[in-house]
C-alpha cells in the first residue's frame, strides 16, 4: 500500500521538532496522523509535487519499460501493489513492486522523488511453475497461467490440463515455504509449487497423511 508521509511538528508530542506524519486527507482541510503518538488532527501541508518515474515490468523473460507519474511525497515499498498508468502508451495495469533503485543503490522503501527506477511484475495474470514428482522418475516442470489473485492451497488437488496434482509445499517469493495443510498463497506471491502427480502411489499416501 502506498502512503504519503511528511515531516511536521506535532503539538502533542513534538512541538519543537518535526516528526513523521501520515497524510489521511489532502486539500485545504488536510488531516494527518502523527507516527509517534498517533494523534489525528488538521494540518496545513505543502501542495503535492509530481515525479515521473521509470518502471521496468517483467513477465517471464520479457521486460518492458514505462513511465508513471506519482506524488513526490508518496512512499513506495517492495511488495507494494501499484497501477502503471502510462499516458504516452495509453496502457493501465497493476504490478507488484519487486525492487526499487534510489540514490544509486537498491532499497526496500523510498519516497517517489528519490526513486530512479521501479522494478515490478505483472499481477493481473501470472505464470506459476510446478515441480511435479511421480515416484522415482525425474521431476517434471509444469506451468499454469492464472490471475494474480488465484489461490493455491497446500493439501488441495490442482488440475493442469489432463494432469492432476496434489500440492505438498509452496515456496513464496520472500524465500519462505508454506507446507501445512490449508496454507494459502496468492499466485502473484508464488515462487514455485511442489506437487505429486495423481496415479503415483506416493500421491495417495500424501492424500491420506498430508505433508503437515
Amino acid at each position: 500500500m502506498m502512503i504519503r508521509e511528511i515531516e511536521i511538528e506535532c503539538p502533542s508530542c513534538s512541538p519543537q521538532e518535526e516528526v513523521g506524519h501520515q497524510v489521511l486527507k489532502e486539500g485545504q482541510s488536510a488531516l494527518v496522523r502523527c507516527l509517534e503518538c498517533g494523534q489525528v488532527r488538521p494540518a496545513k501541508i505543502k501542495p503535492l509535487k509530481a515525479s515521473v518515474l521509470k518502471v521496468i515490468v517483467s513477465k517471464m523473460d520479457i521486460s518492458h519499460t514505462y513511465k508513471i507519474k506519482l506524488d513526490s511525497e508518496i512512499v513506495l515499498h517492495v511488495d507494494d501493489e501499484i497501477v502503471v498508468d502510462d499516458e504516452e502508451e495509453e496502457i493501465v495495469f497493476p504490478i507488484l513492486i519487486t525492487a526499487l533503485d534510489a540514490k544509486e543503490k537498491r532499497v526496500k522503501m523510498a519516497k517517489a522523488e528519490d526513486i530512479k527506477t521501479i522494478w515490478g511484475r505483472y499481477i493481473d495474470e501470472v505464470t506459476v511453475k510446478f515441480t511435479a514428482q511421480s515416484g522415482t522418475e525425474k521431476a517434471e516442470v509444469i506451468e499454469k497461467c492464472v490471475l494474480g489473485d488465484y489461490e493455491f492451497v497446500v493439501g488441495v488437488e490442482e488440475i493442469i490440463g489432463n494432469t492432476r496434482l496434489f500440492i505438498n509445499k509452496i515456496k513464496v517469493r520472500d524465500g519462505d515455504f508454506r507446507s501445512r495443510k490449508g496454507d494459502t498463497v496468492l499466485a502473484k506471491y508464488v515462487k514455485r509449487i511442489f506437487a505429486r502427480k495423481k496415479g503415483d502411489g506416493s500421491y495417495q499416501r500424501a492424500i491420506r497423511k498430508g505433508p503437515w
